[in-house]
């Protein structure tokens, strides 16, 4: 049996990326999107998802960006110092009260922006905080991880092949068994400031794309979210118990 999570970061991270969430969770195949506290828009970010319980969301912990420019990666913004546990631990509980503040309720999984919690001691936070509230994290869960639907190379170069509807299709095709969390970053305009940008709409072209969702039926993969699963091990539990 194939289960598949698709999965959108930076929810309310800007107008233009809230429409692209809301666009492929509506018209498309995103069931899941995780939540950035800091920025404006996680308001309307979190309005859209109190209304729409079907979209899990989670809690995106955001810490800092980075840019690849001049041959080297430079810093964007930062919140805290990614190397000092304390405060990490700090800023991953004001973002948690946060969320819980906007949604009032607990995040259904937990990730972060650009994947810092990859690398100690961010992985030990927020490992914690999942272990702690009972959700997956991305990385340490059933939920195999999949990046490979992105438009940019390592180094920021594009690569828009990643992102066409075909290259998707034959990713979908080629899942293995178990629960894949497929992640994207869907967007419509161009209100941000960050070097992934105009690969954003093409990801909404081809996540709304139809013969994308045929391929799906076909491949008998069920189309699923981290809530769903949740409760589907909370079911499990109390049958045991």
């Amino acid at each position: 049996m194939r289960q598949l999570i698709v999965n959108a970061d930076d929810f309310g991270q800007s107008r233009g990326i809230n429409l692209g969430v809301i666009e492929a969770h509506q018209k498309g195949i995103v069931t899941s999107a995780s939540l950035m506290v800091r920025w404006p828009r996680a308001t309307e970010a979190a309005d859209y998802a109190r209304n729409h319980p079907d979209l899990s969301v989670g809690l995106h912990v955001d810490l800092g960006e980075w840019i690849f420019s001049d041959g080297r990666w430079m810093e964007l913004y930062h919140v805290v110092r990614t190397q000092d546990a304390a405060a990490v631990a700090d800023e991953v509980q004001r973002q948690l009260d946060r969320f819980r503040e906007l949604l009032q309720r607990e995040p259904t999984h937990v990730d972060s922006h650009q994947h810092v919690h990859r690398d100690e001691p961010v992985r030990s936070v927020v490992c914690g905080l999942a272990d702690d509230i009972g959700i997956p994290c991305r990385g340490h869960s059933p939920a195999q991880y999949c990046g490979a639907f992105y438009g940019q190379s390592a180094t920021g170069e594009a690569f828009h092949e990643a992102i066409s509807v075909e290259s998707l299709m034959k990713l979908l095709a080629e899942l293995p068994a178990g629960i894949t969390e497929l992640g994207c970053h869907p967007g419509l305009g161009s209100d941000l400031k960050t070097m992934y940008v105009n690969e954003r709409e093409h990801e909404v072209r081809a996540l709304c794309d139809p013969r994308v969702s045929d391929v799906i039926k076909r491949q008998k993969v069920t189309l699923c979210s981290f809530h769903e699963l949740r409760l589907t091990r909370e079911r499990r539990s109390n049958s045991d118990a």
